[in-house]
């Protein structure tokens, strides 16, 4: 980014409020007044829909501004109540009336109805004097509210951008700050866990007094584990910095913003970068990580080093010659809300935390990424026999100090070599690939012997032949997917093919569940009583899920 980019004023995409949209032309024409719920004009408004109707329970997903004529009123207003009461209910934003003033009496007593159930409410209710046309209002708001969602994309690209740059460019924990602070329009501040200061920038505007009796202050406002408000004598926004378990302190925005959703999106992204300075530029851990990840892909390559090499390179890495090694891959389940710098940061606390009760448990291992989310190790064991309790007992302790343990292990076969026993990692991660598809984890590590068909069929799985015949056995259920006709064949093969099983279980009546098996039959065009059609199915079944 330039320096010409970097001194602009932070544009900020604002939230569309119901004061924002009281402000339109096409609004304002309507003569707008506030009737209740003034305090509450800022709320965010999601959508703008025109209901005449009462029932609005499953017209409505929240956010929305209704706007009405109170044709469903009457004519003296006796179904102001139930309305309003129906709108609030279905979690609407605000709702804008028009009802224009006239010689018509009833019409003045809806009016007043609308006025004093809304002055018993909390809720925003305007009242408009004047006509407007609806069809205005609802285009003009939903082209801002595109334009706002745009502004944010675009914003939020922006900020991922500066960030990323900070990251490559091994930017100071200052340097992160400030921009932080630039970014946000208000002061930023970077402190430990003892609220020492690291680092701080005051923002565009210095506030005085910004750091007085900072850990005093800091101290009040509790510390949170997502990015939030801390509750305390000061409500401050705030975000942990560091890997979950291993927090070394926290980015604070002290005092009011005009807008927390922006401001917190910058303060996460600015953590997790100070999280990558601090784990992987800032000490000589980072160089051992990429030099021991440079050894494993060497050793992994068909024309790999001489027995020699190896075990000059290894040692120098830390792993002592041993007469057995064996191969681990360490697979992070996947989480659709993480982002790549996300798996960065959980991948890179799991390597550390892997060191320490490897170098705890008296043993050494060469362990470094292979890809995104999958970290490889070569142990190093002092007999066979030992191999089993040492996995155990890693296993274990790593578990420990996890509330979560969101990884599966696959474990290769054991050799007398690094350079044999490098090349088993391979089958260590299609275990921990296959390891991962299951639905429970018994065991702390998984071998091939284990995982049985699952993994033949993970090593199989882009394999033609498998594919076409899986789509074969399931043509009649899966072109197009018949969800319920496969739910039903997963739990009749999960029951061995046992109906009185099934039907025991409650999932249909045994006369349903007859009846849906004869059509399942009919579909699939074979017997389920047949052996050998179950077994066909049982494995085109488990290649479907693999594939899931």
């Amino acid at each position: 980014m330039n320096d010409a980019t970097s001194q602009h004023q932070p544009i900020v995409a604002g939230i569309l409020s119901i004061a924002r949209i009281l402000e339109l032309p096409a609004v304002a024409a309507g003569e707008p007044e506030v009737l209740g719920g003034a305090e509450l004009l800022e709320n965010a408004v999601r959508w703008v829909h025109v209901a005449e109707t009462p029932a609005l329970a499953g017209l409505l997903a929240g956010g929305e501004l209704v706007l009405s004529t109170g044709m469903t009123f009457g004519p003296t207003g006796q179904g102001v109540a139930d309305f309003i009461k129906q709108v609030r209910g279905a979690k609407a934003s605000g709702i804008i009336v028009e009802l224009v003033a006239s010689a018509n009496h009833e019409q003045d007593q809806t009016i007043e109805a609308l006025r004093h159930v809304a002055q018993g409410n909390n809720f925003p209710v305007i009242l408009l004097r004047r006509r407007v046309r609806f069809v205005e209002i609802t285009e003009v708001v939903h082209r801002m509210l595109v334009s706002d969602q745009l502004a944010a994309l675009e914003r939020s690209r922006m900020i991922h951008e500066v960030f990323t740059a900070l990251s490559l460019r091994n930017a100071t924990e200052e340097g992160i700050v400030g921009r932080a602070a630039e970014l946000i329009g208000a002061p930023v501040i970077l402190e430990d866990v003892a609220h020492l200061v690291l680092g701080f920038n005051p923002g565009p505007q210095p506030v005085p007094g910004l750091l007085e009796r900072w850990p005093e202050r800091s101290r009040r406002v509790g510390y949170l584990e997502k990015t939030g408000r801390g509750m305390g004598e000061e409500n401050w926004l705030q975000t942990p910095v560091g890997i979950q378990g291993q927090r070394w302190g926290r980015l604070v925005v002290p005092g009011e913003l005009g807008n927390d959703q922006d401001a917190a999106m910058v303060l996460e992204r600015a953590g997790q970068t100070l999280s990558i300075a601090r784990l992987a530029g800032r000490d000589q851990r980072e160089l051992l990580h990429q030099a021991r990840a440079g050894l494993l892909h060497e050793l992994r390559q068909p024309h790999a080093l001489v027995a020699q090499e190896v075990i000059d390179r290894a040692g120098a890495l830390g792993l002592a010659q041993s007469p057995h090694y064996v191969p681990l891959v360490f697979r992070l389940d996947d989480d659709p809300g993480q982002t790549p710098m996300g798996v960065q940061l959980r991948e890179r606390a799991l390597l550390d935390a892997l060191n320490a009760v490897v170098e705890s448990s008296r043993s050494t291992a060469l362990a470094a990424s292979l890809q995104s989310g999958r970290i490889g190790m070569v142990l190093g064991v002092g007999a066979k026999q030992l191999e089993e309790p040492l996995l155990e007992r890693i296993c274990r302790n790593l578990a420990l100090n996890q509330p979560r343990l969101d990884w599966s292990v696959g474990v290769g076969r054991g050799r007398g070599s690094v350079k044999e026993a490098a090349h088993g990692l391979e089958d260590a991660i299609q275990v921990a690939e296959t390891v991962a598809t299951f639905e429970t984890r018994s065991r702390p590590f998984y071998r091939f012997a284990d995982v049985r068909l699952r993994g033949l069929l993970a090593l199989m799985h882009q394999d033609g032949r498998l594919k076409s015949f899986a789509e074969a056995e399931l043509a009649g259920i899966l072109d197009p997917p018949d969800e319920p006709a496969l739910e039903l064949l997963g739990l009749y093969l999960k029951h061995g093919g046992n109906k009185s099983a099934l039907a025991r279980t409650g999932f249909l009546s045994r006369p349903a569940l007859y009846a849906r098996l004869e059509k399942l039959e009919d579909k699939l065009g074979v017997s389920l009583d047949d052996a050998e059609s179950r077994t066909s199915l049982h494995v085109a079944m488990l290649w479907r899920g693999l594939g899931q």
